[in-house]
């Protein structure tokens, strides 16, 4: 699957089947359900992707602070670019 394919995903119900659940995580955030989302960031915390998915839907809150501790858990900065940028790059980094 490619950027494209997962971006046209959106227009279906559910999320497609050969994704990972961190995949899955951002395809249910796009399309607005943060709690889904946020339900599969803590369902393995401890793993650094799950870290970083946990602190990009922390940081789309609105809660800073604790973005910025998932952010130092995943080893990874906090961007400074916007949360669409942050998202396309997370799907292209796991795909």
């Amino acid at each position: 699957m490619d950027f494209i394919t997962f971006q046209s995903s959106l227009k279906d119900s559910q999320p497609p089947k050969d994704c990972t659940p961190v995949l899955q995580a951002l395809w249910y955030d796009a399309k607005g359900n943060w709690e889904k989302a946020h339900d599969i960031a803590q369902s393995r915390e401890g793993t650094r992707d799950y870290d970083r998915l946990h602190a990009y839907l922390h940081r789309k809150e609105g809660d800073q602070w604790n973005a910025g501790y998932w952010y130092r858990r995943a080893r990874a900065e906090m961007p400074t670019y916007t949360l669409e940028k942050e998202w396309e790059e997370l799907v292209k980094g796991w795909l």
